[in-house]
């Protein structure tokens, strides 16, 4: 298992929490995505390491944008 942290901006309420981490968690591999509104830090737990271009489309996707 893997765990990385991501920060996440744009995020204002609890549904921008579960958007992230319904498109995070589409992820091939993700097991795991949590989110921490305050701070806007995204932990995701998979397999194995996934590329940073993935969870970025995937924040994208979701309307919000990965601080790199």
């Amino acid at each position: 298992m893997t765990q990385s942290t991501y920060v996440v901006t744009g995020m204002t309420c609890g549904h921008c929490v579960a958007s992230v981490k319904e498109e995070v968690g589409e992820l091939a591999g993700v097991r795991a995505v949590d989110v921490d509104l305050a701070s806007g830090r995204v932990l995701v737990t998979s397999d194995g390491a996934l590329a940073p271009e993935q969870v970025e489309g995937a924040v994208q996707v979701a309307g919000y944008q990965l601080v790199r």
